[in-house]
């Protein structure tokens, strides 16, 4: 049974950090496209960035290119965000979610959640200014 369950949110100042985590069950992550998403209210969910391990290949949206940082634990089956210099523009729902497919990481992600098959339950993160 695949289980994704994320925890780390929160809330920071503008300016602070926060690492979020993904625990994977149920599946070996290194060979699933992963990725991080959020969501706020009446908006699209968007990709903030994926990862496919075996074949080395990440992705950063525009809005946190530098600031962001996408990882995994190979060992502890585990993916990570870590978030730097956060702004009040971060503030949002941020779920992991998994696809058995390489094409979301290698080619884009059009639309999450046709694509990925598996999802988190989400962690709130907020970003006071």
């Amino acid at each position: 049974q695949v289980q994704l369950v994320e925890s780390g949110g929160g809330s920071v100042q503008a300016g602070g950090s926060l690492r979020l985590s993904c625990a994977a069950s149920g599946f070996n992550a290194v060979t699933y496209c992963m990725g991080w998403f959020r969501q706020t209210p009446g908006q699209e969910r968007e990709t903030v960035a994926t990862i496919y391990t075996a074949g080395d290949t990440t992705y950063y949206a525009d809005s946190v290119e530098g600031r962001f940082t996408i990882s995994q634990d190979n060992p502890k089956n585990t993916l990570y965000l870590q978030m730097n210099s956060l702004e009040p523009e971060d503030t949002a729902v941020y779920y992991c979610a998994a696809s058995p497919l390489s094409l979301p990481c290698i080619h884009g992600v059009l639309n999450p959640r046709a694509e990925f098959g598996y999802w988190g339950q989400g962690t709130q993160v907020t970003v006071a200014s």
